[in-house]
């Protein structure tokens, strides 16, 4: 509430107007008097005990917010049957003074509620006092979780719970991306009680929230040099994000300490807790100087005109009842104000509920045996209306000073969390945090989604940019990098036998990079640590005990290593595996030659082949005498034709167009079909395949074979849970070694297996690629990580500096100078891997099998639309001569018409206009005669012979063959039905070679 004093001397101009309305506030009670009568019955006192601390000036600020609370609620409800009478008692400002004051309210003024007292650790001791005797205790300023309703269930808070501010706490931490802070509380039951509620939150905003590296207790009574000691130790901490809670008296202090000591500079971030954000009115003008930048907290409180209304009563109220003070600055009502004046109108509203009580306001005495002694406590009573009052303020609702007051499990609930930032004489809200929503925001309602969590914040020091929040190199400190130092795979990390500081490797390039791309710069060096070849747990444990800074290395990432430290992402490839000698395959199979294609594509080639011969024989069949002859004849050239394309040998003429483009389309298949087999084949044939010694683990433990690892390993515990004996198990350093135990076996003091990770197993086959090869699962892990202490905040930077340098070239020229070219040496690939599948040809298939139908359903249509005449007139001979079945009486006239020749093709118009009586050129070849020399050369007649011997004719009766037959030629006989074309031709020749010559027509 800054700028109080500005509107103090602006409200004496309202001086006037407030005597009014205590004049009228007089009068209504007055009309109320007269309202409930002469002869009305007097409201029902309610005793109420307050305890304050009157050597404090803030507590005579309370009680006028207490007397003003109550004295509003009867005014605004004056027919009330209840009247509170309020008994004030001071305690002193320490415990004992407040348990004497609440034991001398509730055995001698016998009150049946107590309001107070003002810290947490006085209210402590009077709640338990307050559950003992059924006396409701309410505190508008205990605000630590150790004083608990739950534990006192006669305990109610008329204020915030510290632990509320807990959540928005680690809020403003994860806002910033800070991941560490130390927590410096008054150590005090307030300053304590936040911890676990802080350790929670933080805990519970995830991977991007901050953890507690340190928290540093604050004697309440600190002097100045115990509170540089204390600001000494923060100095020499990494963290630079400090989160303060402690009372204001300690805050103010504490900070001008800082302001000396050069805390309250560029770099250092304080966040407070209300504390210091709720009272920073009542703090005089150099302690609100020595804590400029500091980010605060307060309840947030609307300032509505019945605030501003209380505010203007309330300095006049206080000027009259304490005309010695003459600070308006301090006279501005408070959020803990507002929550006494709001605490005393509900314990009135809580009164009138729960009605008066007739009778002693206690019950007898407890009893208690006998000693000869009592003391006060021994005295103490139970309230006979402590039960029903106790339920009646934990029902009470209404709109109090400081928003809605309403009890949740015995605890006021806070609507809103303001964020303040310190600057110059005041504060200035940077933005709010709610309950409901869990997050923090620049304006209460939300604000844009778009927008920062919080509006910008003025930092100690005023930088340009938000601070990191911690600093490596304090105090010029140079961080320890531990290293190991290695026997083998010292293309990792080589340690100079000569030099500790001569240092290479893999590893050290990868990080010596990252840390040079940081934006700040991070002073270190290299120590080598001897011992690392036993364990890599040892080299781990430096940073746990703070011996090293942090470790570079190939150390891997594991659950138990991460128990104690931090690592950063993985810089190389993750899991491991086994190593074992190859050999090769001498094994011989006399199938290999079906190996190179699946059965998928053998079955897809054979169905293809046959379907291309079906589509070549029906376009050709009509037209092409290659293509006719008896049904055995023609179901052979069928596979003949197709299968002879294998080895181009295809010597048949194709008469049309169509067949040709079907052929042409379907050797290009069988060419490229081909030519893939042979290669695959020759590979298989030729190539030397290599196959493992050992295929897998259950094998190793079976035969008892000894097996190999690397020295300092995480491995070897693994290696023990799958059931490797420990006597079956050695250890080596090198690659070297490994090699030389590899081709020794277990039979000559060697291992069958070497066990290790990914990165030493791809060095150890780049060095020894020919005979040894990977074989086994790959066992999952999270690879090399480098290793930081917990909470250290520059591992996020680290791991980023990782990610980057990986999607740059700079890695990759790393790997090449310490690993040579990626690939250079591969394991040959298995038997089976070079088989070739139907997918691979899917596409040739597509092709030749769209084509063929194409041209099978092109030449149909063609056929019935030239030989539609004939197929009408067939189907009416059809119909005429046969029975049954319409449809299939006409299918088989189809069938019987198809397999006719076609006569006005141009291979058989070329034949008949061409016959050797003519002198013709197929004079000079051999004629295709009937059995009968004398007979003419055949004709129709020799059509109808193969339409009885066609595939597909069904039958052809007598009576059709004579129809269809030439007036005036002779029939063909009946023995030569079965005769092929060919035989056919061969008779006829031999006729002409006789000297025979044909009849003339």
């Amino acid at each position: 509430m800054a700028g109080r004093r500005h509107a103090a001397r602006a409200s004496s101009s309202f001086f006037p107007l407030l005597l009014l309305l205590l004049v009228a506030a007089r009068l209504g009670e007055y009309a109320a008097t007269a309202q409930r009568g002469v002869g009305a019955p007097a409201p029902a006192p309610v005793r109420v005990g307050v305890i304050l601390d009157w050597a404090s000036p803030v507590s005579l600020r309370r009680r006028t917010c207490i007397e003003m609370g109550v004295e509003d609620y009867y005014a605004a409800h004056p027919g009330s049957a209840t009247r509170v009478e309020l008994h004030f008692r001071d305690s002193a400002g320490d415990v004992v003074g407040a348990a004497s004051a609440a034991l001398d309210l509730i055995n001698h003024a016998q009150v049946q509620a107590i309001i107070g007292p003002r810290s947490s650790a006085q209210a402590q001791f009077v709640a338990h006092l307050g559950n003992r005797s059924h006396v409701p205790v309410l505190s508008y300023s205990a605000t630590s979780p150790s004083v608990s309703p739950t534990q006192t269930p006669y305990f109610v808070r008329t204020a915030a719970n510290d632990s509320f501010q807990a959540a928005p706490i680690a809020a403003v931490l994860a806002t910033f991306g800070w991941r560490a802070a130390t927590v410096v509380h008054e150590d005090s039951p307030y300053g304590v009680g936040i911890l676990p509620a802080l350790a929670h939150a933080l805990q519970s905003t995830g991977v991007g929230g901050a953890s507690i590296v340190d928290r540093v207790p604050v004697p309440s009574d600190a002097d100045d040099d115990a509170l540089d000691a204390l600001l000494n130790r923060l100095m020499g901490m990494p963290t630079r994000v400090f989160v303060v809670h402690a009372t204001r008296v300690l805050a103010a202090r504490l900070f001008r300490r800082a302001t000396e000591a050069g805390m309250m500079s560029e770099g250092y971030v304080w966040v407070a807790t209300d504390g210091v954000g709720t009272f920073l009115d009542s703090l005089i003008p150099e302690d609100v100087d020595a804590m400029q930048g500091v980010v605060s907290l307060r309840p947030h409180v609307e300032f509505t005109e019945k605030v501003k209304n209380f505010s203007a009563r309330f300095r006049v109220r206080f000027r009259r009842d304490n005309p010695g003070s003459d600070d308006d600055a301090f006279n501005e009502p408070t959020v803990t104000r507002l929550w006494a004046y709001d605490t005393a109108w509900a314990i009135a509203a809580a009164a009138e509920a729960a009605g008066a009580v007739t009778g002693p306001a206690f019950q007898a005495l407890q009893q208690r045996p006998s000693t000869g002694q009592t003391t006060d406590l021994d005295r103490i009573g139970v309230s006979a209306t402590g039960v029903g009052l106790l339920r009646a303020v934990l029902n009470t609702k209404f709109d109090g000073m400081a928003g809605k007051f309403e009890l949740a499990d015995g605890q006021l609930q806070v609507a809103a969390y303001e964020v303040v930032n310190i600057i110059g004489k005041g504060t200035r809200t940077v933005g709010f945090w709610m309950p409901k929503s869990g997050g923090l925001s620049r304006e209460l309602n939300g604000g844009s989604s778009n927008a920062p969590h919080l509006k910008p914040i003025l930092w100690p020091g005023e930088p340009l940019s938000t601070p990191k929040g911690w600093t490596m190199s304090q105090k010029g400190k140079v961080l320890k990098v531990a290293v190991p130092a290695k026997r083998g795979f010292k293309q990792l990390v080589d340690v100079s036998p000569n030099s500790t500081t001569n240092i290479t490797g893999y590893c050290i390039d990868v990080f010596d990079e990252v840390m040079k791309n940081l934006s700040y710069q991070v002073r270190y060096r290299y120590v080598p640590f001897p011992d690392s070849t036993e364990s890599y747990d040892k080299l781990v444990d430096l940073v746990l005990d703070g011996e090293a800074d942090m470790v570079v290395g190939d150390v891997t990432i594991t659950a138990s290593r991460l128990d104690k430290v931090d690592f950063t992402m993985p810089f190389t490839d993750s899991g491991w595996s086994m190593v074992v000698l190859a050999r090769h395959d001498t094994t011989a199979n006399m199938w290999i030659f079906l190996q190179p294609l699946t059965t998928g594509l053998w079955l897809a080639s054979l169905v293809f082949f046959c379907f291309t011969g079906f589509v070549v024989w029906v376009i050709e069949h009509r037209v092409n005498p290659e293509f006719r002859g008896t049904p055995s004849q023609q179901f052979g050239l069928i596979f003949y034709f197709a299968f002879s394309t294998l080895v181009f040998s295809h010597k048949e003429k194709l008469e049309s167009n169509l067949s040709r483009l079907v052929v042409i389309i379907w050797v290009f298949v069988v060419l490229i079909l081909t030519s893939s087999y042979t290669a695959s084949l020759t590979s298989m044939l030729t190539v030397q395949k290599l196959q493992p010694a050992v295929t897998n683990v259950a094998e190793l433990l079976r035969r008892g074979h000894y097996i190999g690892y690397q020295e300092g390993t995480f491995i070897k515990p693994f290696l023990a849970k799958m059931g490797f004996d420990d006597r079956k198990m050695r250890k080596y350093s090198t690659a070297e070694q490994y090699a030389e135990a590899l081709s020794k076996g277990s039979a000559n003091g060697g291992v069958d297996a070497v066990f290790d990770e990914m990165p030493y197993l791809k060095l150890f086959l780049s060095q020894y690629c020919d005979g040894y090869m990977m074989q086994g699962p790959l066992y999952k892990t999270d690879g090399f990580g480098f290793v930081f202490p917990r909470g250290s905040p520059m591992v996020p930077d680290v791991s980023r500096g990782i990610m980057r340098l990986a999607e740059r070239d700079e890695m990759a020229l790393i790997e090449k100078k310490w690993f040579g070219e990626p690939g250079t040496c591969r394991t040959a690939p298995a038997v089976g891997s070079s088989d070739l599948s139907f997918q691979s040809f899917g596409g040739l298939f597509l092709i030749t099998g769209v084509v063929s139908t194409l041209m099978l359903l092109l030449y149909l249509v063609i056929f019935t639309y030239r030989e539609r005449d004939e197929l009408r007139a067939a189907e009416a001979e059809a119909d005429a001569a046969g029975s049954g079945s319409v449809s299939v009486r006409r299918m088989k006239a189809w069938l019987q018409h198809y397999d006719k020749r076609d006569l006005k093709s141009p291979t058989f118009k070329a034949w008949n206009e061409e016959s050797p009586r003519n002198g013709g050129a197929f004079s000079r070849r051999t004629p295709r005669w009937n059995g009968d020399a004398s007979q003419t050369p055949i004709g129709r007649e020799e059509e109808h012979a193969m339409d009885g011997t066609s595939p597909l004719s069904v039958y052809i009766s007598s009576e059709m063959n004579s129809d269809s037959s030439p007036e005036g030629m002779a029939m063909t006989p009946a023995s030569e039905t079965n005769e092929s074309f060919e035989q056919r031709m061969d008779g006829a020749g031999a006729s002409v070679e006789m000297g025979r010559q044909p009849a003339s027509p």
